[in-house]
């Protein structure tokens, strides 16, 4: 049978790709999931923040040693508490795509188009096969309307297309009001994948400082459906890859995932409870339910279970809608 697919254009042997974590940090690590069958890997991110204050001194366009810029930059990390400075990510970058097979993909964690984005030019020579764009932002502002937003993300899209001749992989959050367009408009701006979703982190609040404290909780199977339904929503009407991350917590759930429509499958809390060797699991759970449901490639299962084939997507997520609060009266 055959596992293999194809993801940023990249020919990948199996869906299931190492996503962005701190392993990616050390280079025996990245040996053990390349060892355990990782079909690529997504390095950690290097933050615009990091580079603009690397190269200007400032963030945001902000000297954070000027007393009033001081306590609004005050919650950002020193460059000594990231893995990694701006140079010396590239020279890690370099080390990694040297020492394995696989593709390496490198990860920019940044929402303006700022000169910054003219980095990810030396990823090209450092061996990265493919750049994750990791658009992060939360609009606390309530003068600047949604459309600011996927303007300015879809700004930095051009910009990194123009700037950059290595595949774009676009991961974004869910909390657009029209997903399904800016998903489009992204793809005909030049994104060559797009990754769903990134994780919405919350902090809670230490009622004894009363002060809020950063929370990070592993993503769990639970994490799933919302990816899966805006994977089968998308399926068949974008032209980039997609890629399915967060939730990935069994086998079923990476099947479910390519079932909806993904190209490829990224893991990273599962990987990091139980290690590199989960990825052994994902991929021989796949070659069995694939053997015991008679499909012989991933192009025959990938979007079986997506809208493609219903006549009328919203009439269905409208009925669906309604059928499922029905249920609880059964």
């Amino acid at each position: 049978m055959n596992t293999d697919t194809w993801y940023l254009g990249l020919h990948l042997a199996h869906p299931f790709i190492a996503g962005a974590s701190p392993l990616s940090a050390h280079l025996d690590t990245v040996k053990r999931l390349e060892d355990a069958g990782a079909a690529a890997i997504v390095m950690h991110s290097l933050f615009e923040e990091q580079i603009t204050l690397a190269a200007t001194g400032r963030i945001h366009h902000r000297d954070p040693l000027d007393p009033q810029f001081a306590t609004a930059l005050a919650p950002f990390p020193a460059p000594g508490e990231y893995p990694f400075e701006p140079d010396q990510y590239l020279e890690h970058l370099r080390r990694v795509a040297a020492a394995v097979r696989m593709p390496v993909i490198a990860s920019l964690n940044g929402t303006s188009p700022e000169p910054w984005l003219l980095y990810a030019k030396q990823f090209k020579s450092a061996g990265a096969s493919a750049v994750e764009l990791n658009c992060y932002h939360i609009v606390t502002d309530a003068h600047v309307p949604g459309p600011v937003l996927e303007d300015q993300i879809l700004h930095v899209v051009t910009e990194m297309r123009r700037a950059l001749n290595l595949p774009i992989a676009v991961k974004l959050s869910p909390y657009f009001s029209a997903f399904a367009n800016f998903a489009s408009r992204l793809d005909a701006a030049g994104a060559d994948g797009l990754v769903l979703f990134n994780r919405f982190y919350q902090p809670d609040i230490d009622v004894r400082t009363m002060t809020p404290v950063p929370t990070l909780e592993l993503s769990r199977s639970h994490d799933l459906l919302l990816r899966l339904r805006w994977l089968a929503i998308l399926f068949g009407h974008v032209r980039a890859s997609l890629a399915l991350t967060g939730g990935v917590e069994t086998v079923h759930d990476g099947i479910k995932g390519l079932l909806a429509g993904a190209d490829a499958v990224q893991t990273v809390s599962a990987v990091l409870r139980h290690g590199p060797d989960f990825l052994t699991r994902l991929r021989v759970g796949l070659e069995k339910w694939m053997e015991a449901q008679h499909f012989n490639s991933i192009k025959e299962l990938r979007g079986k279970v997506s809208l493609l084939s219903s006549p009328d997507s919203d009439a269905f997520e409208r009925a669906n809608y309604i059928r499922t609060l029905q249920l609880w009266n059964k």
